[in-house]
């Protein structure tokens, strides 16, 4: 891989870490509001909220290493209506505006609790269409192990996977900086946090499964319509293959399996805590090396 598609791998996988944060953390706000209202849902999803924006930013500066300059980006906007990297750039730049907006209002707490969460969901839709956008840049016909829509389907899932796993770490790094701030106030996010890793977890594990039933069919496919670079995959960079299972595996299921189980044990935060970052570290590693693959292994036919 040259230094162009590592800018690639960077801006495709921390793109989708932002997306699959923004998402989750609205839906985790809207839960904390129904549940115990704004208040509550403020202090549990401001801070993990901010991490999204210089997620987001290194993101952005991976994409230029690719687009060599800023003048590129602004060539993109005539092009949106037939080039699907033109809208990939636009999405992601706008994206990251609308995260940058939600994250101001947030924090000044300017205009009302209803203006700010309609701009948020704006920003965790225009995240969900980025995230779209994204695979379908590689959908050529001359480059077969691409165009396939399981590359449409593993994109996002690992945009679902890593951002429900990343925002249950920057939840988990949000509680104990509230509980060194006011005691009080964090036995109720406690509270509010073992929910919602439980459910994050199941989230995890469901999404693991996806990956893994689709991953024999996407060999099977490149075994009647890309050969070459199934045998790269499998035998070039066979050990990262198996690694990179292996990760993903054992984070989100062996160690998520463990980590359900202790959120739901009181006087277990600290170990809760590691258990989140541990399975997060691990399936994040496991997806940049499945994206490296996804690089590696892409073979030119025809014209």
């Amino acid at each position: 891989m040259n230094i162009r598609e590592w800018a690639l791998l960077t801006f495709t996988i921390l793109g989708q870490l932002a997306a699959g944060m923004m998402l989750v953390l609205m839906i985790v706000r809207a839960y904390v509001t129904s549940k115990v209202g704004v208040a509550e849902a403020d202090r549990m999803t401001d801070i993990p909220m901010f991490m999204v924006v210089p997620i987001m930013g290194l993101a952005l500066l991976a994409s230029l290493l690719h687009l060599n300059n800023l003048v590129n980006v602004v060539k993109a906007v005539p092009n949106m209506g037939s080039s699907w990297l033109s809208r990939e750039v636009v999405l992601a730049v706008a994206f990251a505006v609308v995260a940058v907006v939600y994250v101001f209002l947030q924090w000044r707490k300017t205009g009302s609790n209803s203006l700010r969460n309609v701009i948020g969901w704006i920003g965790a839709i225009i995240g969900i269409v980025l995230t779209c956008s994204m695979p379908m840049v590689y959908m050529l016909r001359t480059i077969p192990v691409w165009n396939t829509p399981m590359t449409l389907i593993t994109f996002c899932v690992t945009a679902l996977l890593l951002g429900t796993l990343g925002a249950a770490a920057a939840l988990a790094v949000n509680y104990f900086i509230i509980q060194k701030q006011d005691s009080k106030a964090s036995a109720k996010q406690l509270e509010l946090l073992r929910d919602v890793i439980q459910s994050t977890t199941i989230a995890a594990i469901i999404l693991l499964g996806v990956e893994f039933l689709v991953l024999p069919l996407y060999m099977a496919y490149l075994g009647t319509s890309a050969l070459e670079s199934l045998k790269l995959m499998t035998g070039t960079y066979g050990t990262v293959l198996v690694i990179r299972l292996l990760l993903v595996f054992g984070g989100a299921g062996v160690l998520g399996t463990y980590l359900f189980r202790t959120a739901s044990s009181a006087g277990k935060e600290r170990l809760m805590a590691t258990l989140v970052y541990s399975v997060f570290v691990l399936v994040l590693v496991g997806e940049v090396m499945g994206r490296f693959l996804f690089y590696a292994t892409n073979l030119r036919v025809g014209l």
